[in-house]
């Protein structure tokens, strides 16, 4: 069978050698054309189609170390898959051996120590789950069906972020195969320099199969949901949002989006597909004081729908999954901002008016507290004079489509990013996104984490990636 090199030259892989790994697997290696092929090269972005030439479905660590290995021994181009969420498509690649992690996915929480074990393979959603049978949660992301390595490996925010920091700084250890197919320890005790690396530099170091969180008391009932008006409330609602995200508590989370209304069944159907303004929140503290919190949002002028209630956190981290269904188009641009300058609003609002898909929007997320009051040393994840994230979010269905919704995202981002920061996201780094934007995601990190490259994986095996090369 052909199957391409770490350096991305084609090669013959005998069959022998394809039935060696297939005996040495609990789990299923599955070949094109096999039951289940389909199902696991695909990702969530509907704009990533590669073609693994093998794929490994692993059930554990051992899994893992003898894929390594094997990719090791054959020099062959590996690619790991946890939730395939990434919107660049970094869990797949043409012509490789792809390590899909999506059976991976036990919980095991220690109430004494307040740590959640998850294997990698594990969706926010799996980890929530669990969590909050007890009361308690990790700082994980916004939508449920994304998976946690990815998103943690990347830094990671949501709606706990203010109150903790990034999902990377909330990580007391990991367990990595390394490029010498070894099973190691992370931490802040155990090879330390890896344990940094992995906090914000991505999958470049080694294949993550299981990660350790810290909990907090969160839950189960928090105050949370989204206020819709139409668009043509924008300016007083953007002053709204800026006004009240300066002031709020770090229980409160607060988002703005500008979109179409989608057939949500919370929004008047005369209202379905005509330009709204939303503002999301959750307050993740006592919900008594959370309903006083919102209720300046919830008396703001006539809005159009109103889901702002008490409910189970588990049901708000998934309450925009809808929005974000597998299989759809997705491209973005990203910045982060130190704070929701006036005249950003009023291009908020322009480039709002210019969407061209039902699906596409132009998102405001707060994330300013925990994370400004660390240094940067702390993790590669850096960006600590990060306050907002701006998102300009396209997302469309056909191909057709492709030029019309990339060109706006584009312009969109090329007239706001004078708000930024100077830093971005670097999971929300689209496939065409090089070198110079990881930079601008990483910055003065950049350099250590070449070095931590090249003791860990001086011959680049981990390389579909956003990548850094050793030195």
């Amino acid at each position: 069978m052909k199957i391409k090199t770490r350096e991305g030259r084609e090669i013959e892989l005998k069959q022998d050698k394809v039935d060696s790994l297939r005996m040495q697997l609990p789990g299923r290696v599955i070949l094109p054309g096999d039951t289940g092929y389909e199902e696991s090269r695909s990702v969530w972005n509907g704009m990533i189609d590669r073609r693994p030439s093998i794929v490994a479905r692993c059930l554990g660590s051992a899994d893992v170390i003898t894929c390594v290995r094997f990719a090791h021994d054959n020099d062959l181009l590996l690619c790991i898959k946890g939730g395939g969420h990434n919107i660049a498509g970094l869990a797949t690649a043409d012509g490789a051996l792809m390590l899909d992690m999506s059976l991976m996915r036990g919980v095991w929480v220690d109430t004494q120590q307040k740590i959640a074990h998850a294997q990698a393979g594990c969706l926010l959603g799996d980890v929530d789950r669990e969590t909050q049978v007890y009361g308690l949660a990790a700082v994980l992301g916004f939508v449920s069906l994304t998976g946690i390595a990815g998103l943690t490996l990347g830094g990671g925010f949501g709606y706990l972020t203010r109150r903790w920091g990034w999902t990377a700084d909330n990580v007391a250890g990991m367990d990595v195969v390394t490029a010498d197919a070894r099973l190691v320890r992370a931490s802040n005790e155990e090879n330390p320099d890896l344990f940094w690396a992995l906090r914000g530099g991505g999958g470049n170091f080694g294949v993550v199969t299981g990660i350790d969180y810290a909990l907090y008391s969160v839950g189960p009932e928090i105050v949370g949901g989204v206020v819709a008006w139409p668009a043509t409330e924008a300016p007083k609602v953007l002053e709204l949002y800026r006004t009240l995200a300066e002031t709020a508590p770090p229980e409160l989370t607060l988002a703005l989006l500008m979109r179409p209304a989608p057939p949500a069944p919370w929004l008047p159907k005369d209202r379905h597909g005509t330009p709204i303004v939303a503002l999301l929140a959750c307050y993740t503290g006592n919900p008594a004081e959370g309903e006083k919190a919102v209720a300046p949002i919830k008396s703001f002028g006539s809005p159009i729908g109103d889901i702002l209630v008490r409910r189970p956190y588990a049901q708000m981290q998934s309450l925009l999954d809808a929005t974000q269904p597998k299989g759809r188009r997705y491209y973005w641009k990203s910045e982060y901002l130190p704070r929701i300058d006036p005249d950003l609003c009023e291009k908020v609002q322009v480039h709002a008016s210019r969407i061209r898909s039902p699906h596409s929007a132009v998102i405001l997320f707060q994330i300013g507290g925990a994370l400004n009051r660390l240094g940067e040393e702390i993790s590669p994840v850096g960006n600590r004079d990060a306050r907002y994230v701006l998102n300009v979010a396209s997302a469309w269905e056909q191909p057709g489509e492709d030029g019309a919704n990339i060109t706006w995202a584009g312009e969109a981002w090329n007239d706001m990013k004078v708000f930024s920061t100077g830093g971005t996201y670097i999971n929300f780094l689209t496939e065409d996104e090089g070198p110079e934007r990881t930079k601008t995601a990483l910055g003065k990190a950049l350099h250590r984490l070449a070095q931590v490259k090249k003791r860990w994986d001086p011959d680049n095996m981990f390389r579909t990636n956003h990548n850094i090369k050793p030195v």
